[in-house]
């Protein structure tokens, strides 16, 4: 579909604005000036919608031949593929393969890894926990009684928390994961003072993965948020920023080139291999293996956490992604990753 056709009727994007995932598809729509119609999840809106074939948020509908709601889509990586092959304006993929590969890496990094930094702060710390836990009830409905809210407030909170161990939260690992997400705002704002996002002058999918999950991590929520007002207030500036970049004017000569990239990225990548591809390494072995726990070194520590299947699904598709490159497109990967750590992801 070209991108006029794809033009003429909104989708519709279902979510929440506490959720990462719904702040991140809702950024790329606005960026890629994509027409939408945003939809509260549980409103009698969204109830008139198709259903989603899967219980996650966002999911995103697409409009029929008249324009009335058909497709359902759920999860965001393919939710912007899709995307990418639906309207050809403004991409958020690069057209060089390999920069494409750095992409889909940070996107995986911020989706599966930034997001267990989110999740750890908001639930295993008493004032993120009451904060989320107060104002997350009326986001779906405006019109709870307090008592109502009340009630909605401690049956969400008690089952987020029993959530904790599959995303990987606990007294072993926490330590890591607060060093983890303090040491990416270090490295991330010398990088975002050489040049504004992370693969160049224009974001990609991976910069608004990262910024899904800092949406929360940087303003909302008050640990990670005075973490990251002590080490990087760029980064807050930054996030607000990439809330809407409709206006930004982008042309492909803003990616960066893959061949000559800055040592600021390098040194991102490194962090990268530190912390993301140990765990998703040995999170597959465990799936792989029937485990029912996952024990690894994260950061040269001691790592233990349940297994969770749709990571080892995650890593599967980057190696994949991987696999269909070009030689030259790999041989430059290689290049930039090379000395980084995350070149086991990619030992296939």
């Amino acid at each position: 579909m070209n991108s006029t056709s794809a033009h003429a009727h909104p989708v519709w994007l279902v979510g929440v604005g506490g959720s990462p995932y719904t702040r991140k598809l809702r950024a790329i729509l606005r960026f890629r000036r994509i027409p939408y119609r945003f939809v509260v999840s549980g409103s009698k809106e969204a109830a008139a919608l198709p259903e989603r074939p899967l219980p996650l948020l966002p999911y995103l509908v697409l409009p029929g031949p008249e324009g009335e709601p058909s497709t359902v889509l759920s999860d965001t990586t393919p939710i912007v593929d899709h995307l990418e092959a639906r309207v050809t304006s403004r991409p958020v993929r690069p057209a060089d393969p390999a920069l494409r590969l750095l992409d889909l890496l940070l996107e995986d990094y911020g989706d599966e890894w930034l997001s267990k930094c989110m999740f750890h702060y908001r639930w295993a710390h008493a004032a993120d926990t009451k904060k989320a836990s107060s104002y997350i009830p009326y986001g779906a409905n405006l019109q709870l009684s307090p008592e109502q809210g009340q009630k909605f407030e401690k049956g969400f909170a008690d089952r987020q928390i029993s959530r904790i161990g599959v995303v990987g939260s606990n007294a072993t690992t926490g330590p890591i994961i607060e060093a983890c997400w303090r040491r990416w705002l270090q490295l991330f704002d010398r990088h975002i003072q050489e040049q504004p996002y992370l693969l160049g002058a224009r974001p990609g999918a991976g910069d608004f993965a990262c910024y899904g999950q800092m949406t929360q991590l940087v303003i909302t929520d008050p640990t990670p948020g005075a973490v990251a007002l002590d080490e990087s207030p760029r980064a807050y500036a930054w996030t607000e920023r990439l809330e809407d970049e409709s206006g930004l004017n982008v042309g492909d000569a803003d990616w960066l080139d893959v061949s000559n990239p800055p040592a600021t990225l390098l040194e991102l990548l490194k962090e990268v291999g530190r912390a993301y591809v140990p765990f998703m390494l040995g999170n597959a072995a465990a799936v792989a293996a029937g485990n029912d726990r996952v024990e690894c070194e994260v950061a040269g520590k001691p790592w233990v956490q349940q297994p969770f299947v749709y990571q080892a699904k995650c890593l599967r598709w980057l190696r994949e992604a991987y696999v269909a490159l070009p030689d030259e497109a790999k041989s430059k990967v290689n290049r930039v990753l090379a000395g980084s750590g995350c070149e086991p992801l990619f030992d296939v």
